[in-house]
């Protein structure tokens, strides 16, 4: 093999600081077991900074670890002691603090102890990897990179890829499969300059909407309400997100801006801001401090008034007038209506999509190869649903740069210097823009270039597009409007839903019991699977609502039995089902996933059983199902003898009263709703081609689907007795509402299998029908119509 697959068995963090510590934590998610080395306390336990790094990481929200269990894989170690042992690591990731100074001296110390294949690699978010590669020894040079995570690294999908002057090239490729598939990241190479491409041009914006803020006048809150979701940026906007990187990071990070781009047409611009230097001054530094550009006071959040020196609640909203331009549909005709505004909000708003446009013209042929570059890695490490040139090529390519060149001639833009000649060079005037089908404008080569050819990318059949981009759409078996039955041009068919968030209307129920007739008929296996997140946030309340509300009770009875009876139809299909999830799999897409044959579930699959926050039950089989998992699980004591089923029979009648959702695909195992045999993926983009295989693994190996259970032991009334128990204790101690007392005991009466004795024998039937009465009893009961419609209305649980 020319360029075998790396074999990364153990992994080493040097730097138990923010960064180190999470990126170990990622490291363990993926089954990596770390080393994590920090210095050695000068009092106490000599582990001690480590060990309170990750105990720090218990307290983090969102949890840097998938499941609590992991943070066992991390073994502590300090550098005067255990040296010796990065010789049994694979990989090494440098994450302490950036200074080349430091990072330089910790290379003299560790590079003598790493094994003679190893990599070395620095998480710099920045500095020059040639200075650093320059204190290695020559041996270990081909084998030092750059490998930058964005914070938090095991939720954010960014990782830049940098190359040191001296990288193996073939030793980089082997590494990027690695990080794309082992820890699920997606690779953007980027140039040894600078902060990099995302940094580049993401603090960048930053810096440009603090100036923008200062010239209009406007708050801090303000701009954060015109800069966060309403543009298609995180709800963090621009101050929340320095709140939450750090106000001392940002302000390094445009310090190293300052310092090392001393030629850069924008330079004059990278002084850290006066309210920022000041805030980082007095130890205000953002969401690890307690107070920052915000700071929450009881439940209150505050925002900083610089002319008061004081925090005051806030309150910033977008502008009426400003919100009729946004809502513009055409994306040309928003963006000039913004420019052509005299409101401060619309122009502080072209303002930084101006300037943050004319800044990645001009250094794109210095930070990335393409275009494509950038703008992935703006969207995956800043949370951007479109990159910049992505949103100025859909407004029109060509009249925006005339925008632009027309600012910057009238003085207008934060640097003079013309847009660079490519912009309105020919190849891309032709293309309309910078991206197109077949690749996106790389100015050095002056063409366009293709993505990467790393048979990685390959496990990618639906990669993450940029505008213009296209992938293969299949072939349509059917479709209608609730769902569409494809192939990608082999025996292996897809269902995906094409309803809003994916949810499981009356037309979905009916498209996926044809999709299994379709796949006996002509397929070896059926995939569930949605073109994007969410996997599924469940049933269609809003069909329920009003047919509830009319008391057309036999007519949603009906749709509940046909619910079962999808959930049936997908366990006895006599080709194999796999439901290939990322994102939220919630209610009755949850009872699917329970029903399939497999599932193939991304790291960042939120899976749960909600329905009692609507006032209802799982009544798509969720609850016969859980029933029957206890009864088997119950059978799997010593040499195959009973033990008792009713400690996990309460886990999960606790999970589904309480509406639980796993906060990842591993703790889906935890909890049940994933089986041992289904398979987590790091990677979201490659679930659909693991799926797939999975399901032509099954039809090779002569599947045939499991016979329904005829002798289920149900816990009955014994079982029903110790769950009301629980109710009570948990109603009385004001934990839950008198309403979700009379939904967990309907669970409970169900989970049990009803008015019977303690372990009689009852079948999937009959649980199934229980079920649906228990269902539509709930249902009938004012207090979860209410839930329902409030829920329909505001999207949120109503407590009643």
């Amino acid at each position: 093999m020319s360029n075998p697959p790396l074999t990364i068995r153990k992994a080493a963090v040097l730097g138990a600081g923010v960064m180190g510590a999470q990126i170990a934590a990622h490291l363990a998610n993926c089954g990596v077991p770390v080393v994590l080395f920090d210095l050695p306390a000068k009092v106490g336990d000599p582990d001690g900074i480590v060990r309170k790094a990750l105990a720090g990481l218990a307290r983090l929200d969102p949890a840097p670890f998938a499941a609590k269990d992991l943070a066992a894989y991390v073994d502590v170690a300090h550098y005067g002691r255990d040296l010796d042992r990065l010789a049994g690591c694979d990989l090494v990731i440098e994450a302490i603090a950036e200074r080349l100074d430091w990072k330089r001296d910790l290379y003299a110390k560790v590079a003598p102890h790493l094994a003679p294949h190893a990599i070395l690699a620095t998480n710099t978010s920045g500095l020059s990897l040639a200075a650093l590669a320059d204190a290695l020894p020559a041996a270990v040079r081909p084998r030092f990179c750059g490998v930058h995570f964005f914070n938090p690294p095991r939720y954010m999908h960014l990782v830049e890829l940098i190359a040191a002057p001296g990288t193996d090239a073939s030793l980089l490729d082997r590494l990027e499969t690695f990080l794309v598939t082992t820890l699920g990241k997606g690779v953007v190479r980027a140039k040894d300059t600078p902060n990099f491409i995302a940094n580049r041009v993401g603090v960048f914006s930053i810096v440009a909407t603090m100036l923008h803020t200062q010239r209009f006048g406007l708050a801090f809150d303000v701009v954060d309400a015109l800069t966060g979701p309403a543009i298609g940026r995180p709800k963090s906007a621009s101050f929340r997100t320095v709140d939450v990187v750090g106000l001392d990071t940002t302000a390094h990070v445009i310090g190293t801006m300052r310092d090392t781009l001393p030629d850069d047409p924008w330079h004059a611009h990278f002084g850290v801001p006066p309210v920022l230097a000041a805030l980082v001054a007095k130890g205000a530094l953002g969401q690890k401090s307690g107070a920052g550009f915000y700071r929450k006071q009881g439940r209150e959040i505050q925002v900083l008034d610089p002319a008061a020196g004081d925090y005051r609640p806030a309150e910033g909203a977008v502008a009426d007038e400003v919100a009729e331009i946004l809502k513009v549909r055409d994306p040309g005709e928003r963006l000039g209506r913004l420019r052509a505004s005299g409101h401060p909000q619309a122009r502080l708003l072209w303002a930084v999509f101006r300037d943050v446009f004319h800044y990645a013209a001009h250094h794109l042929a210095a930070v990335a190869d393409n275009a494509r570059d950038v703008d992935l890695a703006i969207r995956w490490g800043f949370g951007w649903r479109q990159g910049p040139f992505e949103t100025w090529q859909a407004a029109g390519w060509s009249r925006v740069a005339g925008w632009i060149a027309e600012d910057v001639a009238a003085g207008r833009a934060l640097a003079d210097v013309p847009l660079p000649a490519w912009v309105a060079g020919e190849r891309v005037r032709a293309a309309g823009g910078v991206h197109t089908p077949r690749g996106s404008y790389a100015p050095a080569a002056d063409a366009f270039h293709g993505r990467s050819t790393l048979p990685v990318y390959e496990r990618q059949l639906r990669p993450d597009l940029v505008l213009g981009e296209r992938s293969d759409a299949g072939t349509t078996v059917f479709e209608t409007e609730a769902v569409r039955m494809w192939h990608l041009g082999d025996d292996v068919a897809i269902v995906s839903f094409r309803t809003k968030k994916h949810t499981v209307s009356e037309g979905v129920l009916d498209g996926v019991l044809r999709a299994c007739d379709e796949a006996e008929r002509g397929f070896a296996g059926l995939v569930i699977w949605q073109p994007d997140e969410p996997f599924s946030l469940g049933a269609d309340l809003s069909g329920i609502a009003p047919a509830a509300a009319a008391g057309a009770w036999d007519t949603i009875e009906a749709v509940v039995r046909k619910f079962q009876q999808t959930s049936l139809r997908l366990r006895s299909c006599l080709v194999p089902t796999v439901a290939a999830v990322r994102g939220m799999a919630l209610g009755g897409s949850c009872e699917f996933i329970l029903h399939c044959d497999r599932t193939v579930a991304a790291m960042e699959s939120y899976i749960g059983l909600v329905e009692a926050g609507v006032g209802l039950l799982p009544g798509g089989g969720g609850c016969k199902e859980l029933a029957l998992r206890a009864h088997l699980e119950s059978r799997r004591g010593a040499a195959g003898s009973q033990v008792d089923m009713l400690p996990v029979l309460r886990s999960y009648f606790q999970q589904v009263a309480t509406a639980a959702v796993a906060k990842s695909a591993l703790e889906a195992k935890a909890m049940g709703y994933l089986r041992p045999s289904d398979v987590v993926v790091a990677n979201g983009w490659e679930v659909l081609y693991v799926a797939k295989a999975q399901a032509r693994a099954l039809a090779e190996a002569g599947y045939r689907p499991p016979l329904p259970a005829r002798a289920i032991a149900a816990a009955g009334r014994t079982g029903i007795a110790t769950l009301q128990m629980m109710l009570v204790n948990m109603r009385d101690g004001g934990f839950v509402s008198p309403h979700d007392f009379e939904i967990g005991l309907a669970i409970a009466r169900v989970m049990c299998g009803g008015d019977v004795d303690a372990g009689s024998l009852v079948d999937e039937a009959w649980l199934i029908e229980l079920e649906r009465a228990e269902f539509m009893r709930l249902l009938r009961n004012p207090k979860t119509q209410a839930r329902i419609a409030h829920t329909l209305a505001t999207g949120k649980p109503l407590r009643n």
